[in-house]
């Protein structure tokens, strides 16, 4: 598909400033883009890529000034304006037939909805409910009684196991492992006896859980992820552990048993929570934070985590250390010591 930057200009009600008649045949970063391509521009911090970059046209904010030989669009959302033509040239997405392959194993007393796909090696055991629309990728299991929605996309090579109960339009990427027992033991002579993990995984509609991540199963009761949140890879989610509507949690973060999070919680990578905490509604914690009590909410950041403002002051004060060790030694040398 080639189009002409006035076509793009009238579609998206930008600004042109450069040629109309330029075609435009793709879109990319500006550090990736060639001739023919069209980037996106929002951030002063990327001043220096904008001047280098070799695109053919740029999206940028209505108040731009800086010069550049590209031409540009403005708009008011550069990035949204970007995303609307990168689909625009993006291959079409891979769609499903419905149906089954002849390879998977389907108990006979599994439940399918209208229009399902069940991809190659897939299996299905016993007394498993899927809703109208699903997909279930290749190698992937789901285990008995378990029940998943409509519209859901469960990628290859996911394990789903008993009773699980998973809502409607939830997308979960390979490797993923929803219901594993949660790490729970006893010490008796000595020894770790197994604690049964008798609960559910319960995961509300529009979630979305990333590729390698795991979701363990209640000791009792249920793990509860609610509607709308955003798991990334890598991410662990122990026994009991509550997670609030729209929260979104980056990868290599764990979160330790009956943890509770609120809603609209955003966590960066490799955050730790300790067990039985509380985190309130809309709290921020910065990526590598340890989480060793309850957070009230605003922004958190550092092992053992503070609020954020006193976490940068620590952090000019160790930086300041080096400094501070030679005039101490100065002033001991002039006094004798």
């Amino acid at each position: 598909m080639n189009l002409t930057l006035k076509e793009l200009a009238n579609q998206l009600g930008g600004e042109l400033i450069g040629d109309p008649t330029l075609e435009i045949t793709g879109a990319a970063s500006l550090s990736e883009a060639t001739q023919g391509d069209i980037s996106f521009f929002t951030d002063r911090k990327f001043i220096g890529l904008l001047r280098k970059t070799r695109a053919s046209a740029i999206f940028v904010p209505p108040a731009f000034a800086e010069p550049i030989t590209a031409a540009q669009i403005r708009v008011s959302n550069p990035t949204k304006a970007f995303e609307e033509v990168l689909l625009k040239f993006a291959p079409k997405p891979i769609t499903f037939a419905p149906g089954i392959h002849p390879s998977a194993v389907i108990d006979p007393s599994v439940q399918l909805g209208e229009r399902v796909s069940i991809q190659p090696l897939a299996v299905i055991d016993a007394g498993a409910r899927i809703g109208d629309e699903t997909i279930i990728g290749a190698g992937s299991y789901i285990g008995q009684e378990t029940v998943i929605g409509s519209g859901c996309r469960i990628y290859p090579n996911v394990t789903i196991r008993e009773r699980s109960r998973i809502g409607s339009r939830v997308i979960i990427h390979s490797g993923a492992v929803i219901g594993a027992d949660g790490f729970g033991f006893e010490i008796a002579n000595g020894r770790h006896h197994k604690i049964q993990q008798l609960g559910i995984v319960q995961i509300d509609d529009d979630v979305e859980i990333g590729a390698n991540t795991t979701v363990d199963r209640a000791r009792f009761g249920r793990t509860w992820i609610q509607q709308g949140v955003k798991i990334d890879n890598l991410v662990q989610i122990a026994h009991n552990v509550v997670i609030g509507k729209n929260s979104v949690i980056v990868a290599q973060t764990g979160i330790s048993g009956s943890a509770r999070v609120g809603e609209r919680v955003m966590m960066g990578g490799q955050v730790g929570i300790v067990g039985h905490l509380e985190i309130a509604d809309g709290s921020m914690i910065a990526a590598q934070s340890g989480i060793t009590k309850n957070l009230p909410g605003g922004v958190w950041f550092g092992s053992p985590a503070v609020p954020f403002p006193e976490a940068k002051q620590q952090i000019a004060w160790i930086h300041r250390l080096g400094k501070l060790f030679a005039r101490v030694k100065e002033i001991e040398k002039k006094l004798g010591l």
